[in-house]
């Protein structure tokens, strides 16, 4: 019997896409709460999983950037993804400015875009320091805005559309971006017929590293001391300096307890993240409940430089090689990322006709 199979329920391979601004070299908060999973992703996906990484430098610009340093940015967080483990034999990894369809798309999903959910969005509040009741019509925002700011969850949506990405690992930070990205999927194919594909959420291993200098804020590159943050290219010294002075407390002993504890309790994650023996941050507290907290700071040390073992030196191969192998990675993935893109904008001009 001849069984007759409709195209629009056929099994679609997955495509997982995800993106990176270029800061230059990561910090181990962006290590492990994104890009380890990336990594993981090239062993545990289907092979037949189009996986596609992109540094995504039109965002880098929605706040203002030295055209050099973003540059040399650029430079770094591709040798950096490379150093971690990222396979461009395996992933698509490539930089978002080099494929022209993403900001093309970008303006067609905003004639459909709602204005209305764009100013509910929180992000814009954030980087510009404004209260998250704050409105467009109010002074501080009017005088500040950029537009780029402001519509860059569209040029997001437009990121994970035009590869027709069936899941997006996000974090609880983002989960906003990916439901109006399915707002922009929404709109379009009422307009112009099913097209667009709704993305899913992959959520990722919730492991948030807090600052060591002030562990009740996560980690970051825009605090003002370097030594609260550990790069993934750090020297052990550094790593180990830099733990040893993270900010804890003055009671006896170790113990897991955010609220009470939060140092401690940084100090506890780091350690369980990578920790050989996959123990939690409570079962560690148990384990060296009586151990002092300058030994603790070692241990921790160890697991972190144990972990992050081979990364710097990679870093440094390709930083300081000859400049053809980085260039050949970027101009192979875009050319990669640009037909992905192009099979999407093809059925996306036709539906809109241009």
């Amino acid at each position: 019997m001849q069984r007759l199979i409709n195209k629009s329920t056929a099994i679609r391979p997955r495509v997982i896409f995800s993106g990176i601004q270029p800061t230059g070299i990561p910090h181990l908060g962006n290590y492990v709460g994104a890009l380890r999973q990336w990594v993981q992703l090239q062993h545990h996906e289907h092979k037949d999983t189009k996986l596609i990484y992109s540094i995504v430098d039109l965002h880098a610009i929605t706040t203002p950037q030295s055209p050099e340093k973003l540059k040399r940015w650029k430079r770094e967080s591709l040798a950096a993804l490379l150093a971690i483990g990222i396979d461009p034999e395996r992933s698509i990894l490539f930089y978002q400015s080099s494929v022209p369809a993403h900001s093309e798309l970008m303006w067609i999903l905003a004639c459909t875009a709602s204005v209305g959910y764009l100013s509910r969005m929180t992000q814009w509040k954030q980087k510009l320091n404004l209260a998250p009741n704050s409105h467009m019509e109010d002074r501080p925002a009017e005088s500040r805005l950029k537009l780029g700011l402001f519509s860059y969850p569209v040029l997001q949506a437009a990121d994970i559309l035009v590869h027709r990405a069936t899941h997006v690992p996000v974090g609880h930070d983002q989960q906003q971006h990916l439901e109006f990205a399915r707002e922009c999927v929404t709109n379009f194919n009422h307009a112009y017929g099913e097209c667009l594909v709704q993305p899913k959420t992959i959520t990722p291993p919730v492991h948030r590293v807090m600052s060591l200098s002030d562990p009740t804020s996560k980690m970051s590159k825009s605090h003002k001391l370097a030594r609260s943050r550990i790069l993934i290219t750090d020297t052990a010294d550094e790593i180990r300096l830099k733990i040893s002075s993270a900010l804890t407390d003055s009671v006896h002993g170790i113990s897991y307890d955010h609220a009470l504890r939060p140092g401690i309790s940084n100090l506890l994650s780091l350690f369980s993240i990578f920790d050989a023996e996959k123990r939690s941050p409570e079962q560690l507290a148990q384990a060296y409940s009586d151990t002092h907290p300058r030994l603790f700071k070692d241990m921790v040390s160890d697991a972190v430089i144990l972990g992050l073992q081979g990364i710097r030196t990679r870093y440094i191969e390709l930083i300081d090689s000859d400049t053809h192998y980085l260039d050949h990675v970027a101009a192979d993935g875009a050319r990669k990322a640009l037909q992905s893109a192009e099979e999407t904008m093809g059925m996306v001009r036709t539906a809109v006709g241009l």
